[in-house]
């Protein structure tokens, strides 16, 4: 088995020539919220099972803003922390899939 049961990569990716990315909606924040909200549900770190990561382009940036679950391959779109929260509580926490986030 693995050290954490899953990873939550957020694209932080910033694009210098003015294409869209994901940085343009705030990424880096979403992020930080995930992983506050992950360690507050006990689920982030040192006991946890999950971990919330940066990532780099993860090449999907025309669906953004997006992160991903492994190592199910969930790919998910969000608007704001109410998602991030969604996405951690149903996804992380309880095993299920928030499918009107999930992009393909």
């Amino acid at each position: 088995m693995s050290y954490y049961r899953q990873h939550l990569f957020f694209c932080l990716n910033r694009r210098e020539d003015g294409a869209p990315c994901c940085t343009d909606h705030d990424a880096e924040a979403m992020f930080e919220h995930a992983k506050n909200k992950a360690k507050q549900l006990g689920l982030h770190g040192k006991g946890g099972d999950c971990r919330v990561n940066r990532a780099g382009c993860l090449g999907r940036c025309d669906k953004g803003p997006v992160c991903v679950v492994y190592p199910d391959a969930v790919w998910y779109t969000y608007v704001d922390a109410a998602d991030i929260d969604e996405i951690v509580e149903s996804h992380l926490r309880d095993g299920k899939v928030v499918e009107r986030l999930k992009i393909d």
